[in-house]
């Protein structure tokens, strides 16, 4: 097992590639406005467009996700940490060589394919890296690290863009994202091969056709054809179902992938049509939530989870996801959801507060398999999102809602959190659970 100190090019490589992916929002919501609708603030086209393309990358992820963190497992997370690294270098050349209308519908084009596997990918496979090296005491600190380095990185990002020409940003993205490959390369250390583990760490999914024995050629023959294994939806269920822990933070997953979904593009449209918004103001509220985010998940969490539990962050940070949503819907001046942006201190603890719990329901050998899934859920929830809000969006940004609430949709948004709370509650006070309760059997790889 490693030390916290053993994945600082870990760390170098995750700030560098969630730099790339977060100096370019605060500009692509003008440039798409601006390409579909031009010299309009309100543009219901752009938000079909950014709502279609969202429920694309949600479906694309929901698909990729499990394979690449099983990928990971087998053939180590190094190798598949490259794909979603250097897949994201490309959509950022494009815009950085022109920002024409053709430039834009390529960029979108390029961009709804590669964000399948960059936009969550290296989020998961890096939770899946430091999860599997780490040991389980250590665990939560080494999330909640990976997680406020990538905060970190959109809050540089962000100011980069505040202080950017439109032109120079997504040139700096595209040398980013290319930096945080060729790093990755020489420094990370690869984690292939299975890791030796005890009892309670053995794996949930088992190969029917494996044997106890580990001498002779046909060992190494074995394992190199269970390689090749494709990874089942049936496995996937299996590995879900394996505990009621696993099979509630399943539910909370969707419940907050749901949400972050409806906290993207209709709420940036929101703010654009209700408060005439633009690139500084955007780049403001992602400044003021990403600073609070980095400091809470590098400062707090790690303090916060050894009194606490990872369980009770968990809740907290939804109530506040809820409290958070609820004040942007009611904004009335440009500078609520700037106040209203300091609540994701405690806000941005969910995802890592629900990945630590996941990560210490599996074994080392099942880390990439298991973050995989259920940022594939969470994918999955962002195909629905889109569905739900960007026609409510749309509705009470115009002259045709039922009654005068502009900030409805964001409400709803909110109502996900507000849900997710109780599986949440469920996993903190109904449930003392044991790794050892889930490792009683495990489930089938069949060839």
């Amino acid at each position: 097992m490693y030390k916290l100190s053993d994945l600082k090019h870990l760390f170098v490589t995750v700030f560098l590639a969630n730099f790339a992916l977060n100096v370019v929002p605060p500009a692509i919501t003008d440039i798409t406005v601006d390409a579909l609708c031009p010299a309009q603030d309100e543009c219901s086209l752009a938000i079909y467009f950014s709502g279609f393309q969202q429920a694309i990358l949600g479906l694309g992820s929901m698909m990729m996700l499990p394979l690449l963190g099983h990928l990971s497992d087998v053939y180590g997370r190094k190798a598949l940490l490259t794909v979603p690294v250097a897949a994201s270098i490309i959509p950022s050349v494009i815009l950085a060589i022109g920002r024409s209308t053709n430039y834009f519908y390529a960029y979108y084009a390029v961009k709804t394919f590669t964000g399948m596997v960059s936009d969550n990918g290296i989020e998961c496979l890096s939770i899946a890296y430091a999860a599997a090296n780490i040991s389980e005491e250590k665990r939560v600190s080494a999330i909640g690290i990976v997680a406020g380095i990538g905060s970190a990185a959109s809050l540089f990002g962000t100011m980069a863009a505040r202080f950017l020409s439109t032109a120079h940003i997504f040139l700096v993205a595209a040398i980013s994202s290319t930096v945080a490959a060729i790093y990755m390369r020489i420094f990370l250390k690869e984690t292939g091969g299975r890791i030796k583990s005890d009892p309670l760490n053995q794996p949930i999914l088992v190969d029917d056709g494996e044997e106890c024995s580990d001498s002779g050629g046909n060992s190494s023959k074995r394992v190199t054809e269970s390689f090749k294994k494709v990874l089942q939806l049936k496995d996937i269920f299996c590995l879900l179902k394996s505990s009621v822990t696993l099979s509630l933070a399943t539910v909370i997953a969707f419940l907050n992938g749901l949400g972050e979904g409806g906290q993207q593009t209709p709420f940036l449209y929101f703010l654009k049509a209700r408060l005439h918004y633009n690139k500084d103001n955007f780049a403001i509220v992602m400044l003021i939530g990403y600073s609070a985010a980095a400091i809470g998940q590098l400062f707090l969490m790690p303090r916060l989870a050894p009194i606490m539990g990872e369980e009770a962050i968990l809740s907290l940070s939804l109530i506040a996801q809820f409290i958070n949503m609820l004040i942007d819907s009611i904004a009335w001046a440009v500078w609520v959801p700037y106040v209203a942006n300091l609540l994701p201190i405690i806000a941005f603890l969910t995802r890592p507060a629900l990945q630590s719990i996941v990560s210490k329901q599996v074994g080392p050998n099942e880390q990439g398999l298991a973050q995989g899934c259920i940022a594939g859920i969470s994918s999955f929830a962002n195909i629905l999102s889109p569905l739900i809000y960007t026609p409510l969006t749309d509705l009470f940004l115009s002259n045709r809602a039922p009654f005068n609430y502009p900030g409805f949709n964001l409400f709803c948004v909110g109502l996900a959190w507000l849900i997710a709370l109780i599986p949440s509650m469920i996993i903190q006070f109904g449930l003392h659970n044991s790794r050892h309760r889930i490792r009683d059997g495990g489930c089938s790889l069949d060839a």
